[in-house]
């Protein structure tokens, strides 16, 4: 099986499939940004590194949640369940981090069907 690469530079890959599953990581680019409009901003952008992979939000196997503050958990489940379809929701898990950069709230990993 061919792995494919999606965005490749130097450092990461937008995103990588092998086979028929699809493997992500997206954080924010609006670091000004509360946690639940880095949320949604970090979803929109899974929503559409997914479809350019042949994948989609309905067709997730398992998402790790890094959050800087765990304590805006409730306003960042807020966005998700708004987002999730009903019914496809992934095994997931959420803990905090120190994350890369401090203006980061949030870093989002993904593993899809295609």
């Amino acid at each position: 099986m061919t792995i494919e690469r999606r965005g490749t530079t130097r450092r990461y890959s937008d995103s990588v499939a092998f086979g028929d599953t699809v493997y992500l990581v997206e954080v924010a680019q609006n670091l000004d940004g509360d946690i639940s409009a880095q949320t949604r901003e970090v979803l929109a952008s899974v929503e559409q590194t997914l479809i350019s992979a042949g994948s989609d939000k309905s067709r997730l196997l398992q998402v790790t949640i890094y959050l800087a503050d765990i304590t805006e958990i409730g306003a960042m489940n807020a966005v998700w369940d708004d987002w999730v379809p009903e019914g496809c929701a992934p095994a997931r898990a959420c803990v905090q981090a120190k994350l890369a950069s401090p203006g980061y709230r949030i870093e989002i990993v993904v593993q899809a069907a295609r």
